[in-house]
């Protein structure tokens, strides 16, 4: 019996995506990102929908004929489910499955599965249920039927998925925690930002829309084994490592969340603290995939979140990955760089461009330290990096990236 739970279990939802074209974005590029979210989260699309009409229908979104084309569509493909491209309210739930059937979830559901299959960490699994919690809690009349069919289908997995099935105030006591929790965890994660900036840290966020390839990138360049799979958001828990770049400074590189269009505000609020990572850095690597032809859109996307983050006066490098698929070349200057994450070509030019963009933070200084002034010698190697050290016949001869907090107090000893 446990076999042929696990076994309907495994079997792939059968899915017809649905949606409706206002002309307030454009409806097909949506339902291909919508398309491979679906696909993304373990689903079969069988069919898509699309009606174009000047306002959506309040109660079913579609139109009387349309809803009826739907639910025919969805009795002759035997669908397990219909994913609606946007934001339904709980009545609206409730009165499509009536005329279909067959369980509706929308975009955003579909986004939070995957969110939920994807967190690792002890954080990231508290944002997902949050993130779940209060997505769900309005909407509970409409989907607690389908929340409580056997099979965990896509929309219903995940931690938040038990407590859904009790009353609001049971909820919301679960919000109150998480929020607590996750408040905690905030505060030791900012104790970690002003000693990394006491200690002169410079942090570099790796930004960019899903499927873009940072965590390719950042595995590459530091051998973090972040899980880098060819799907949307394979990875949404804070992985840093640290590079050193030519001129001998070191980088703290950390990877973020993938972007989305159309992310819905909520989520960007619960996935903040991956995103605020960006606001605080010295450095923004804005990843593209150069193969999609969406790239452009995909980019402005991502530059408008961070816009909105506040990141507006961090330097940003264009990083235009998977450039080994193309059969043109792109122009690159000082802030665009062309490379193969995958390959590992182009990572030269990449260091140099974050060398050379990096904030003035850190001068790299030759100096002759007096013997009686030794106690500055030694203080270097606590807040600064010291590339080599000589003890010569008139001083302590050192060269030394040292942090602007620092610099005046060995102006005096600079010999070049």
């Amino acid at each position: 019996m446990n076999e042929q739970i696990k076994n309907e279990n495994e079997k792939k939802n059968r899915a017809i995506l649905a949606g409706i074209d206002t002309g307030e974005y454009d409806a097909e590029i949506s339902m291909d990102e919508l398309e491979e979210l679906a696909r993304t989260a373990g689903a079969e699309v069988i069919c898509r929908l699309i009606q174009k009409r000047p306002t959506i229908e309040s109660a079913t979104i579609l139109g009387e004929g349309k809803i009826a084309e739907l639910s025919e569509l969805a009795e002759m493909h035997e669908a397990d489910l219909i994913v609606f491209d946007m934001e339904l309210s709980s009545s609206q739930i409730r009165n499509i499955e009536d005329i279909t059937n067959v369980r509706v979830i929308d975009r955003t559901m579909l986004i939070l599965d995957i969110f939920a299959g994807r967190a690792v960490t002890n954080e990231g699994k508290l944002q997902v249920e949050l993130a779940q919690l209060k997505y769900r809690l309005p909407r509970l009349m409409g989907i607690g039927t389908s929340l409580s069919r056997l099979g965990g289908g896509i929309g219903t997995r995940g931690p938040g998925e038990t407590q859904l099935e009790t009353d609001r105030r049971h909820i919301r006591r679960r919000i109150e925690k998480l929020s607590e929790e996750l408040k905690e965890l905030e505060k030791r994660r900012e104790q970690s930002r002003r000693r990394r900036k006491k200690d002169s840290v410079i942090v570099g966020a790796i930004v960019g829309y899903t499927n873009a390839g940072k965590s390719t990138l950042l595995n590459a360049l530091t051998d973090a084994g972040v899980l880098a799979e060819n799907k949307l958001f394979a990875t949404l828990d804070l992985t840093s490592r640290a590079i050193e770049l030519p001129d001998g400074r070191s980088v703290t590189l950390v990877d973020t969340v993938g972007l989305i269009r159309r992310l819905p505000h909520h989520l960007v609020e619960a996935f903040k603290s991956t995103l605020e990572e960006a606001a605080n850095a010295d450095i923004i690597l804005h990843v593209c995939d150069a193969s999609d032809p969406e790239a452009k859109e995909k980019a402005d996307t991502t530059l408008s979140i961070l816009a909105d983050l506040g990141c507006g006066e961090i330097p940003v490098i264009n990083i235009f990955n998977k450039c080994d698929r193309l059969d043109y070349e792109l122009p690159e200057d000082e802030t665009n760089v062309c490379i193969s994450a995958k390959h590992k070509q182009g990572f030269d030019k990449l260091l140099k461009a974050i060398a050379e963009n990096l904030p003035d933070k850190i001068s790299k200084l030759t100096l002759c330290i007096p013997y009686d002034k030794s106690a500055l010698a030694a203080a270097l190697h606590s807040h600064s990096k010291v590339i080599s050290e000589e003890y010569a016949e008139n001083g302590i001869s050192v060269t030394a990236l040292v942090d602007k907090l620092h610099i005046s107090d060995y102006l005096p000893y600079v010999t070049e």
